[in-house]
């Protein structure tokens, strides 16, 4: 019986970026391009913004039983983030790459390394996004209108802290045309899904090579 190489495993892929570089418009888009691929719902302390819903967005949780999933390891990642904590559940992250699912990952630099160095970050593929340079950032940052002074403020000071970190990443973007960006992180990602430890059923098909191969001897 000749194995099935249409199922793969799924990959665990990472994007990461300072605040206001496009790193969840892209998520975005790509969720529109392969509607198979999920999303990494996160779990966080912090108290849900008007347009959020529990469940979509983030899962909103306390301070408690967020600590409580960490020491229990049911966190795939963690950080403390503005006063507040963020994490992955690692449930569903597992058994969606079992069933052959892709997962998405907006997270920052911390959460990306976490998940690299975890059990599964073999099957990880991380994408950092820069911007194309810093007054485009704030920019961005201020035209969203999602944060006060105060806050955009502190992203803005945060974010060469993440910048500084790009070099702990598969593949790195610099997000100046929105377009050709998505197409390029479409072409990397179709690339990682081939790589072999993606297909563990190429195992079994080079086993059904070597049976045909000694039946014609």
């Amino acid at each position: 019986m000749m194995a099935d190489l249409s199922k793969r495993r799924g990959l665990l892929i990472i994007l990461s970026s300072p605040s206001g570089a496009g790193k969840s418009t892209l998520a975005g888009r790509l969720r529109a391009w392969d509607p198979e691929l999920s999303f990494s719902v996160s779990a966080t302390t912090r108290a849900p913004r008007p347009s959020e819903v529990g469940g979509e967005h983030y899962h909103f949780t306390s301070e408690a039983v967020f600590k409580n999933q960490v020491a229990t390891g049911d966190m795939l990642e963690h950080a403390h983030v503005f006063g507040n904590f963020y994490g992955s559940p690692k449930g569903p992250v597992q058994a969606a790459i079992d069933a052959g699912r892709d997962v998405l990952f907006d997270i920052d630099w911390q959460g990306a390394q976490q998940i690299t160095n975890s059990a599964l970050g073999q099957h990880t593929l991380s994408i950092f996004i820069l911007p194309p340079s810093i007054d485009e950032l704030r920019r961005r940052l201020e035209s969203r209108g999602q944060d006060d002074a105060d806050t955009i403020a502190r992203r803005m000071l945060k974010s060469w802290d993440e910048i500084s970190h790009w070099g702990g990443y598969d593949y790195v973007l610099v997000n100046d045309d929105l377009e050709q960006t998505e197409a390029k992180l479409k072409t990397i990602i179709k690339a990682t899904r081939l790589r072999r430890l993606q297909q563990p059923h190429l195992t079994d098909h080079v086993r059904d090579l070597q049976t045909e191969f000694e039946d014609l001897k």
